[in-house]
């Protein structure tokens, strides 16, 4: 049979599949059909779970939103699944051959990774109604289209001239305005619930320490249950939202070089050394040159790879069906 009857016969199939479920509104109707492999409302669905749940948190009351994004992620996710396919026909149509030891060690050591062990592993996979065969045909399907992708782009450096670079800085200002900075450094000393009064006890004396000459990086180190311990406190330049309300009005009064008394919270008590101030600005282009670059160099791999799937939608069979 040739593939030109096999797609033909597969489009008929197709047209038949999505009539039907027009008429019963069957979960597993066809979305797309890439060559031989059809991607259905279910494998979209599957795919989309997790992000599914998360629109669904955010936009809860809001049903007319939340029905609008999840259509736009149901879009993208079958633009994902059909590039999927067409790269991984063009790895066969290559004729490459990746030898299956190497996909048989990357599994085991996914196994590990994931699950730990081939036990859990099978009751996991059990429980997500899956086998072992499929967890490791995706593995090895993302072996192919990284390695293709790589081979594609994978040494791609863009060119951005200063000209785009000076043009993406002007049109985005916005993006580079900060509000006032403090440079911070804090202790932060947790309250246990059955004894208080250690805290403060333990507050009061860091204090005593800091007013005869103790430094406060090194008082941080020494006492301080904050994440940033291990390197004297520092949190480097803040913004006032970045810190609680109580905090913020305490940071934002004081000067380079002071510091704050105790601050007591339900939870905690802090003491804050402020180091520099910076008033509200926009950064200089010097300062986020690099970064614009990267933006502009992300895009243009973007845009080669989105060019690149639609040549490879131009030789192959590709047909969509409404959503």
């Amino acid at each position: 049979m040739s593939m030109r009857f096999f797609q033909s016969a597969l489009l008929a199939f197709a047209f038949g599949a999505v009539s039907a479920a027009a008429q019963t509104q069957l979960a597993n109707g066809i979305a797309v059909i890439v060559n031989e492999t059809v991607i259905t409302f279910k494998d979209v669905e599957l795919s989309i779970l997790r992000e599914a749940d998360l629109l669904r948190a955010q936009y809860r009351g809001q049903p007319a939103v939340f029905a609008e994004k999840l259509q736009a992620l149901q879009r993208d996710r079958i633009e994902e699944l059909v590039a999927r396919q067409l790269i991984l026909h063009e790895y066969k149509m290559a004729g490459y051959n990746l030898p299956e030891s190497i996909i048989d060690d990357i599994v085991e050591a996914r196994v590990k990774e994931n699950f730990g062990d081939r036990v859990t592993m099978s009751k996991t996979l059990q429980a997500q109604n899956t086998t072992f065969e499929s967890f490791r045909r995706k593995i090895r399907e993302q072996i192919i289209i990284d390695a293709m992708t790589r081979q594609k782009y994978g040494t791609m450096e863009p060119i951005i001239s200063p000209f785009k670079i000076e043009t993406y800085y002007k049109e985005n200002l916005k993006k580079y305005e900060v509000g006032d900075q403090v440079k911070l450094r804090m202790i932060v000393l947790n309250k246990p619930a059955d004894s208080p009064q250690m805290a403060n006890a333990l507050a009061k004396e860091i204090i005593s320490k800091l007013e005869s000459g103790a430094a406060f990086a090194e008082m941080a180190s020494v006492y301080s249950e904050g994440s940033q311990r291990r390197e004297g406190g520092d949190w480097g330049w803040v913004e006032r939202s970045v810190l609680r309300t109580n905090l913020a009005e305490v940071a934002f009064k004081l000067k380079p070089g002071q510091r704050s008394d105790i601050i007591d919270t339900p939870e905690s008590l802090f003491i804050m050394q402020v180091e520099d101030v910076k008033l509200a600005h926009t950064k200089p282009l010097t300062e986020v040159r690099d970064e614009i670059e990267r933006v502009l160099g992300a895009q243009e791999r973007d845009r080669a790879y989105r060019k690149w799937i639609d040549r490879l939608k131009s030789k192959n069979f590709v047909r969509y069906f409404p959503l």
